[in-house]
């Protein structure tokens, strides 16, 4: 059963995926167009009658209707590969922090806080000679420690050659 549940879903997949596509491309937006312009040419034929309305107003309710959940689920699995690249490249990289690593499943708050870091480490960066520098957060604080407690030996060694 579980082999005809991933089966049906995999078919399902591509579908999304293959009609994500096609409704965005441009072929797509001429037909809709093109339907529209029939539509608005055969209102004087049916005396621009309700039945005449609720003809276009019921076809793109539907449509409409459908494709958010088509685009929906392509757009979840390309968000879900995106995510699982960015986790691959920040997992590899030795500098980088991994808390970073799954970070989507966090709340809005805790994210808000991470944000916060980095922007202490943009503040932190700012303050270095080179702009190609970079640093994960704990790095540049640790950095940016060792240069403050080199800047105060050396004002006081000024001070005391005084």
């Amino acid at each position: 059963m579980k082999n005809k549940k991933q089966k049906g879903t995999g078919a399902f997949e591509k579908f999304a995926s293959k009609v994500s596509k096609a409704a965005g491309s441009t072929t797509a937006f001429i037909t809709a167009f093109l339907i529209v312009v029939v539509w608005a040419i055969c209102g004087p034929v049916f005396d621009y009658s309700e039945t005449w309305q609720l003809v276009i107003n019921t076809g793109t309710t539907i449509i409409t209707f459908l494709m958010v959940f088509l685009i929906q689920k392509a757009q979840n699995k390309d968000s879900l590969a995106i995510q699982l690249k960015l986790n691959e490249l920040v997992a590899s990289n030795e500098y980088s922090s991994n808390s970073l690593v799954d970070i989507e499943s966090m709340t809005e708050e805790e994210m808000i806080i991470v944000q916060k870091y980095y922007h202490r480490l943009s503040e932190l960066a700012k303050k270095e000679e080179s702009l190609r520098t970079s640093h994960s957060i704990a790095e540049a604080h640790e950095q940016h420690e060792r240069k403050d407690k080199n800047r105060t030996k050396l004002r006081t060694k000024n001070i005391t050659k005084k």
